[in-house]
């Protein structure tokens, strides 16, 4: 399979580190991708903001790099979210359609298709996860708490076998960071309360890492927690699996 790897733009800028990791452990799993080098953003950033007839360009530009693969692998649950469901206001030619239809969020990938090829990893830290709107609800990782029934996060059955850590789960699990994008900047304060209201609970439990599959979510608690000092750190959930948490 030809599969390309798209990185989001603040990934891009902000966490490198994380597009590294997931490449090496794509590689240690023996699924060979392509990063394009001319990749930008997908264009979800002016869409939420109102601006999707000019995010027209981005998007056209995204399926130009992406449209030919067998697959695209994206390290972000919003931005597949984004791709696969709000595509729709461009052309359906065969390559957006191809692409809207065979677009993954990485961390569903590898769960999903090489969970019993990960690899041995001990990581001893309590841990909450965080599975960002987009994911949960847009791409059906997990039954939210209002579904009936309710039920978890697609990753908890394979974290459950990362050793040595305690995955403790919070009050409401499920419920937004209060990040959304152009939502944090339009609604700052009730942005930072439901941020908040989130890692006061994790604190309160004893968790020690926030784990997510998507950055966006913890870039925003990332924010809150350096501003206001707070004991926590977050990762990506596929950082769990580096060769510096090997079980030898």
């Amino acid at each position: 399979m030809k599969i390309k790897l798209a990185i989001p733009c603040f990934i891009q800028q902000f966490y490198p580190q994380v597009a590294r990791d997931v490449c090496a452990l794509l590689d240690e799993l023996e699924v060979s991708c392509l990063v394009p080098g001319g990749q930008t953003c997908c264009g979800q950033p002016l869409a939420n903001g109102g601006f999707e007839a000019e995010a027209q360009g981005a998007y056209r530009h995204f399926v130009n790099g992406f449209g030919d693969a067998d697959m695209t692998l994206f390290i972000s649950g919003s931005c597949t979210y984004h791709v696969r469901s709000h595509y729709d206001t461009i052309e359906q030619t065969d390559a957006v359609v191809h692409l809207r239809k065979h677009i993954r969020d990485v961390t569903e990938f590898i769960f999903t298709e090489h969970s019993h090829h990960l690899p041995n990893v001990s990581f001893p830290h309590k841990v909450s996860l965080h599975t960002g709107c987009h994911s949960l609800r847009g791409l059906g990782m997990g039954r939210p708490s209002e579904s009936n029934p309710p039920g978890q996060s697609f990753g908890l059955p394979v974290l459950n076998r990362v050793r040595d850590m305690e995955i403790i789960p919070l009050e409401r699990p499920d419920e937004c960071c209060g990040f959304g994008g152009t939502f944090a900047v339009n609604f700052p304060e009730l942005s930072v309360r439901m941020g908040m209201d989130k890692l006061v609970d994790a604190i309160d439990k004893g968790v020690e890492v926030i784990l997510s599959n998507d950055m966006s979510c913890l870039m925003h608690l990332d924010g809150i927690i350096a501003k206001r000092g707070l004991p926590l750190r977050t990762m990506h959930v596929l950082q769990v699996f580096n060769r510096s948490n090997r079980v030898l």
